[in-house]
């Protein structure tokens, strides 16, 4: 298995994946997930699948009891499913909030600025 570049759009994917790891998902079904255009999903698919973090398979039905043609089912893998997991929680401590020094978002009305005291507001230009 190889390693993926973590996008935010390959971590939307991963995580319409996350929501129910043993079900397979069909493109249409992933479009309306993460809503993105058939353009963008199926290039993110096929990465992922190349990559061995997906496995493709074909419906088995009849198309011509169901009206429509087999559709494509993806999953993930068992090494997939791990990998996600682990690139979603690290992108997530990446790109959590930093806490604030004083457990505060304001500084208290205490707070010593430096020299020119605290920002001020940009002058109106009309």
């Amino acid at each position: 298995m190889r390693d993926v570049e973590m996008t935010l759009a390959i971590a939307r994917l991963l995580k319409a994946f996350l929501e129910d790891p043993l079900r397979p998902r069909h493109g249409y079904d992933l479009m309306r997930s993460t809503g993105f255009a058939s353009g963008k999903i199926y290039p993110l698919l096929a990465k992922l699948q190349t990559a061995g973090w997906l496995t493709r398979e074909r419906e088995s039905v009849d198309p011509a009891a169901v009206g429509r043609p087999a559709r494509r089912l993806y999953r993930l893998s068992d090494e997939g499913t791990q990998a996600a997991w682990h690139a979603l929680d690290e992108l997530s401590r990446d790109l959590a909030p930093p806490q604030p020094a004083t457990g505060r978002l304001r500084p208290s009305a205490d707070r010593q600025w430096p020299v020119g005291g605290p920002p001020q507001p940009l002058a109106d230009p009309t």
